[in-house]
């Protein structure tokens, strides 16, 4: 799932090589990140903690799409290997090196890893602080009854409106069904993603996101069809740009696209729907090929202690799947409603779990379907 906007760029200490400080005699050990998903100090405190030699080196990636991709080829170096003219074009046939020995990856690609043959599973019982998270958390990350991977952080799918467009119209934005009024026709943009957006219309019908035969449920059809009138513009990575623009006054997506925005222009307010959102984690996984190694470890073990914890969600505007103890008076006011989260709202709220493929292919066909029944020149689709 594309997670990350053009806005990317959240409010952290950046992860650097003067933030690391390793001495030549240290040997660095690759870590494939997630930009912004891990504050600089962590790393610095987990660094100066540790009496080994071998220090974390945390390579930044703009998105989890690209770290997959990484994992694909140190697991099939050919995958992308240049065949006929092309392979003898500069910067073609550079050497494919080793995996590095962790990764971050979201929980929604964790089945796809898994399938492909691109991660290997943990061993917890070399991570203590394993035991500080809930069942809710384990079981996420648990496939046959094996561990593959230790959750960081994480957020959640939410709603951004212009508070001052709404105010005209006569009220606010609470709850999913709210996307249907009319006066909203044409002033939406979603993420272009099936699951999201027939599970947000399950959501309104009382049903879950993980629901495998959706052509049982009733309404479901045409009730996406009336969600698609008051779409102006579907896209995984820009969908913000209309709303700051202008030419939508309501956007869903995610809560890590969204906290800059809401830094940048107090205009927007954002809420998560009362019925109940998708959240997603970042994870860090293991990836195939790979050897034991105490310091990473210890640095999965570091992550889960209860105040690291606190600290990552706090400094990357996120979620601690310890669960959030934040004082108000460290939380900015335009996140007070989303980083303390209701703990009603988020037991209603559920992980994108994997489906089956029939189920799968059912909702994409029927998305595109929606998608595709009424393009006119108002409405933009990528």
């Amino acid at each position: 799932m594309k997670r990350r906007s053009f806005l990317l760029g959240i409010s952290t200490l950046a992860i650097s090589q003067s933030l690391i400080a390793c001495a030549n005699k240290n040997r660095e050990i690759n870590i494939q990140l997630l930009r912004g998903s891990i504050p600089g100090q962590i790393v610095n405190q987990f660094n100066k903690s540790i009496k080994s030699q071998e220090k974390l080196k945390f390579i930044l990636n703009s998105n989890i799409q690209e770290i997959f991709k990484k994992l694909q080829v140190w697991r099939n170096p050919n995958i992308n290997k240049p065949t006929g003219w092309k392979r003898y074009l500069p910067l073609q046939n550079e050497e494919i090196k080793t995996p590095d020995p962790l990764a971050t990856l979201g929980d929604y690609w964790l089945q796809a890893a898994i399938r492909q043959q691109l991660i290997q599973p943990l061993t917890v019982e070399k991570i203590p602080n394993w035991g500080n998270l809930d069942q809710r958390w384990q079981e996420l990350v648990k496939r046959d009854n094996q561990i593959w991977g230790i959750p960081y952080r994480w957020g959640n799918t939410v709603i951004i409106y212009n508070r001052e467009k709404l105010k005209q119209m006569g009220g606010e934005i609470r709850d999913w069904s709210d996307l249907w009024r009319s006066e909203l026709k044409l002033r939406i943009s979603l993420i272009d993603h099936p699951r999201e957006v027939i599970g947000l219309v399950l959501k309104k019908l009382g049903k879950s996101y993980n629901t495998e035969n959706i052509s049982e449920i009733a309404n479901l059809e045409s009730e996406l069809n009336r969600l698609n009138q008051q779409v102006k513009f579907y896209d995984s990575t820009t969908y913000l740009e209309p709303l700051i623009m202008g030419d939508t006054w309501v956007a869903v997506g995610w809560l890590d696209d969204i906290t800059p925005v809401l830094n940048r222009y107090p205009r927007f307010t954002a809420i998560i729907p009362k019925s109940g959102t998708a959240i997603s984690a970042d994870v860090w996984v293991k990836p195939t090929g790979t050897n034991n190694n105490d310091v990473v470890d210890q640095w999965l073990d570091f992550c889960l202690q209860p105040n690291n914890s606190q600290t990552i969600a706090l400094l990357t505007k996120s979620n601690s799947p310890l669960g959030n103890n934040f004082q108000r008076q460290e939380v900015p006011q335009t996140l007070y409603n989303l980083l303390l989260t209701n703990r009603e709202t988020f037991a209603k709220s559920e992980f994108l779990l994997p489906l089956s493929a029939k189920a799968q292919q059912e909702y994409t066909d029927l998305f595109m379907k929606i998608k595709q029944s009424d393009l006119t020149g108002d409405k933009k689709v990528n």
